[in-house]
């Protein structure tokens, strides 16, 4: 393998024209630069260089070796102040975990913005549900995680762990505009006994929370439609189909024909940004500050009355 120093030697040669001046800038003496170019060239096997009058010139394999060398010194210097700059500069990779409604409300804006700013930051996303991301920023494969964390089944966050809450929404239910239920400015979750439910899938926090909160009420929760995002889910309900329990953000990806309605007793989310604070680089510092600028999309709340759909099924009025 060839070494590092004897190639910033020859580099120095061909930068300035001679060993002597060579040696001088690199602080060493000529004849320890003779030294080092003659252990190079039994390193390579080749003649790197020649005589020419009282000086010494490049060989073509000296030239060809000291090009390399020239770019491998190059990539060096940024290299040091790459690393020089990591108190302060931001750059490099951020790995971000997040909960989809999380990616899809703050996160695009955020990185945007970053990305402008610190155009040799280089993000990537990683979705997921919290049980899955918390681990993983644990390992040290994330740098920072936007979670979910619902009022009436609060997170155990690890220690090592810092959270920072972004959004805090209410969650209402949403429900076609047919249903006998859908016109009451409150709801009481006792009252959707027996109205099929679509949430997501096993393990993820927004169904754990309405499983809670309707068992909570004497309710056993009917769920039929296991959907990871929100959006879906609100199709089914505007298909008549369905109930669902969405928070404020995504309310606006709702399709016509849906009312939500706030709920009794009421439900919210905290939307926050954990990470390690022991691992806090420049750019988890820069996209904290970003995502604290950044404003949420918060939905609408009801949507208009008019359905696009009146002749739809309707869900099954509750017993009385």
């Amino acid at each position: 393998m060839i070494n590092l120093e004897r190639l910033r030697a020859l580099a120095a040669v061909d930068t300035h024209g001679s060993i002597a001046r060579a040696a001088q800038a690199l602080h060493i003496t000529p004849s320890g630069m003779s030294q080092q170019l003659s252990k190079l060239e039994r390193e390579c096997g080749h003649s790197l260089l020649e005589p020419e009058g009282r000086s010494v010139r490049l060989t073509h394999a000296g030239r060809v070796l000291a090009d390399h060398a020239a770019a491998v010194m190059s990539q060096l210097a940024a290299a040091e102040d790459d690393l020089a700059a990591l108190n302060d500069e931001v750059l490099g990779p951020l790995r971000v975990g997040a909960v989809g409604s999380a990616i899809r409300t703050l996160l695009p804006t955020t990185l945007a913005t970053l990305t402008t700013r610190h155009p040799r930051l280089i993000p990537t996303v990683r979705d997921g549900e919290v049980a899955d991301l918390l681990p993983a920023l644990l390992r040290g494969d994330l740098d920072l995680l936007l979670i979910e964390n619902w009022s009436n089944r609060p997170r155990h966050i690890p220690e090592g762990v810092t959270v920072r809450t972004l959004l805090t929404e209410e969650a209402r239910v949403a429900l076609h505009e047919g249903h006998p239920l859908a016109d009451r400015p409150v709801l009481r979750l006792a009252e959707l006994d027996d109205v099929p439910w679509a949430a997501c899938p096993p393990g993820a926090e927004p169904r754990e929370a309405l499983v809670q909160a309707l068992r909570t009420c004497g309710v056993e929760p009917d769920l039929r439609y296991s959907i990871s995002d929100h959006a879906t889910q609100l199709t089914l309900v505007a298909a008549g189909l369905t109930a669902a329990l969405i928070p404020a953000t995504a309310h606006r990806q709702a399709p016509p024909g849906v009312r939500f309605l706030s709920i009794d007793p009421p439900l919210s989310r905290d939307v926050q940004a954990a990470w390690r604070p022991r691992a806090e680089t420049p750019p988890v510092r820069a996209c904290l500050d970003a995502l604290a600028q950044t404003p949420a999309r918060p939905g609408p709340g009801d949507l208009p009355a008019e359905s696009a759909q009146p002749t739809l099924p309707t869900l099954p009025a509750p017993p009385t």
